[in-house]
């Protein structure tokens, strides 16, 4: 019946990934055909089509493989410079993708200024900056309405419990005689304080006594509590350096100030400003993750052949975020109500790496798209400014082996992220 319940909730979970791909699409072609883009086909999923209707200009439907969807823009290429170039195997095999789009074109869309490539700068902009805008705003949407509704577990500044001592054998969880009290221990810290100041710095919040914390190394601390209603000002101590998690990447250890406190955590309601901070924390900790991705789809793979488990923190796949989010729900250690939170944060979580993903400066991503207009409008910008000849439109077919070379490595990090996730799945229970 557990497994059931983890496939049919991890199927639901990629059929929302795949609603929210479809929007991502929208967010393209709702403002390219408000400019005046001819939009012809509008499709979920790749390789045949299982069906499909016409609406006025634009096909939408539906093909065989849910891994993604598209939007064709007209015209995302530009005629062939003019004057006379030498030919090289990068123009030819230009050329050849620009022939094949333009036979879609006719005079009139020329004439009428439908093609995307003799869109403004901003327009552009704002077309290709749809798709990652609608993943950004989907995401806000669930969390706000779960930080709104059911609030959001968050570190107090009331200590939860002390470490007794410092244990140097991560093999041991319990003291022994031999092993030296912990700072909290030696400053007299205890369960249930109220940390009010660390080294004079008033406390507004536990993130910021971490950060204190971890940037005093071995310097010594002089900290205030709050306790039984009346201030205390504790014996100082030095706090010591030891291995701790990364903020960015808790997958890897960092050399930081360590004091032996753990906070109290309770949930918290708030509203957007709220929800803006998390996805701020959330966005620094996926361009870490997306800059490390070549890297750790490597150790997957590794992982994958050798036999070793997967990691919590190793990347995933569509398949594998599914997975995870039929296992949160088939999960008899989870709470109903946490059930519907996580699932949501996970889906939230998706949309928000799905818009930084986009947002990658490479071809055939978003981004790519988004450089190459803001490198056209600087340039003819440049030249008005220095009256010089109007250099024209960016030669985006030009950028097409490195689209390729993008595209099949993404394809080859997608294949293989879905074989290990089939194989060998990340296990949170």
């Amino acid at each position: 019946m557990e497994t059931l319940t983890v496939i049919g909730f991890a199927i639901a979970f990629f059929a929302l990934i795949m609603v929210s791909v479809a929007l991502h699409e929208i967010g393209h072609m709702v403002p390219a055909k408000r400019f005046g883009v001819r939009v012809p086909r509008y499709f979920v999923g790749f390789g045949p089509t299982l069906w499909s209707t016409k609406r006025g200009e634009t096909e939408y439907g539906i093909k065989a493989f849910p891994l993604g969807g598209f939007v064709q823009l007209l015209g995302m290429y530009p005629p062939r410079p003019d004057g006379k170039r030498r030919r090289t195997r990068l123009a030819e095999f230009a050329d050849s993708a620009r022939d094949a789009e333009w036979e879609d074109i006719n005079p009139t869309d020329v004439e009428q200024e439908r093609l995307f490539y003799q869109k403004k700068t901003w327009q552009k902009l704002v077309v290709m900056a749809g798709g990652p805008a609608m993943n950004l705003l989907i995401a806000f949407v669930l969390l706000w309405g779960i930080t709104a509704s059911y609030g959001v577990l968050r570190p107090q500044t009331t200590i939860a419990y002390v470490q007794a001592c410092i244990i140097a054998d991560p093999a041991r969880t319990e003291c022994t005689p031999a092993d030296p009290p912990s700072p909290a221990a030696q400053a007299g810290l205890q369960a249930g304080d109220r940390v009010v100041a660390f080294n004079g710095t008033p406390i507004t919040s536990y993130n910021q006594l971490s950060s204190l914390i971890r940037a005093n190394l071995g310097g010594e601390a002089r900290i205030v509590v709050e306790r039984d209603g009346a201030t205390v000002d504790l014996a100082p101590v030095h706090t010591v350096i030891s291995s701790v998690a990364d903020t960015l990447d808790p997958s890897t250890s960092v050399q930081a100030g360590w004091l032996g406190v753990g906070p109290q955590r309770d949930l918290v309601k708030g509203g957007p400003l709220d929800v803006l901070g998390d996805m701020w924390t959330m966005t620094k900790q996926s361009v870490v993750a997306l800059v490390q991705f070549p890297v750790k789809v490597g150790h997957v793979v590794w992982g994958m052949v050798t036999g070793q488990p997967r990691s919590a923190y190793d990347p995933i796949s569509i398949v594998g975020a599914s997975t995870v989010a039929g296992q949160v729900v088939a999960s008899a250690e989870v709470q109903p109500a946490e059930k519907v939170v996580t699932f949501l944060s996970l889906l939230a979580s998706v949309n928000l790496f799905l818009a930084l993903f986009n947002f990658i400066p490479l071809p055939p991503l978003d981004g790519g798209h988004i450089a190459g207009a803001l490198y056209e409008g600087a340039r003819r910008k440049l030249a008005k400014l220095f009256r010089r000849r109007d250099p024209g439109f960016f030669d985006t077919a030009r950028l097409l082996p490195v689209a390729y070379a993008v595209g099949g490595l993404l394809l080859l990090s997608g294949v293989a992220l879905i074989l290990a996730d089939i194989i060998s799945p990340v296990q949170l229970f």
